[in-house]
């Protein structure tokens, strides 16, 4: 009792992080986590709690190390360009790493148990706070005339999702960064709008 800790928090975030992007919620065991942090079970649990809750620690984490291209992408002077920042930045994110191929968001979500519902609504969150942001940033690019009159921002916004969240299962199944970047570009030209920084 009131002994310092003998670990450093932020490499077991790092370190189990690694773990759940690599194998997904429901895939991870205790065991898992314990070898990848290098401590005892009863140090996780007084340090972080359950696994759901060192999970949602966890996703924190990644989306504030590795999700900075979504804010890149929003503050990009066109529409096109946002589409194509984040497109090309997931392709990146995704297939940066053999270990931890795809998305932490989607290989996470692999979770069917009764037990896992609380973490498969937590990452339904985190996806649908990225498309409504992406979504507002359509309809700012539409009302300055960077998108045409006809064009919905709420369908372009899911439509990226919906390649995005692909890409991150293809990457995991293991499709070259070539591959994902010609689908990205195959999407691109779905998007409306030159490109140029609207008048």
């Amino acid at each position: 009792m009131g002994r310092h800790r003998e670990y450093d928090v932020d490499k077991v975030l790092d370190a189990t992080l690694c773990v759940f992007w690599r194998k997904g919620y429901e895939g991870t065991s205790y065991a898992d986590l314990t070898e990848a942090a290098g401590v005892e079970r009863p140090a996780l649990y007084s340090a972080f709690g359950n696994k759901e809750a060192l999970f949602r620690r966890v996703l924190d984490r990644y989306q504030e190390r590795f999700m900075n291209h979504i804010p890149e992408a929003l503050g990009m002077p066109t529409a096109r360009e946002a589409a194509r920042h984040i497109l090309f930045s997931s392709v990146e994110l995704n297939t940066r790493s053999p270990e931890q191929a795809g998305c932490l968001g989607i290989n996470g979500s692999v979770a069917g148990s009764d037990e896992s519902e609380p973490v498969r609504q937590a990452l339904i969150d985190f996806r649908a706070a990225g498309e409504t942001q992406l979504r507002e940033r359509f309809v700012r690019a539409k009302a300055e005339g960077d998108l045409p009159p006809h064009a919905n921002p709420e369908a372009l916004a899911a439509f990226l999702m919906a390649v995005m969240h692909g890409m991150a299962v293809q990457a995991k199944a293991g499709f070259s960064r070539e591959m994902l970047e010609a689908v990205a570009e195959q999407a691109l030209s779905a998007v409306p709008g030159g490109g140029a920084a609207p008048a």
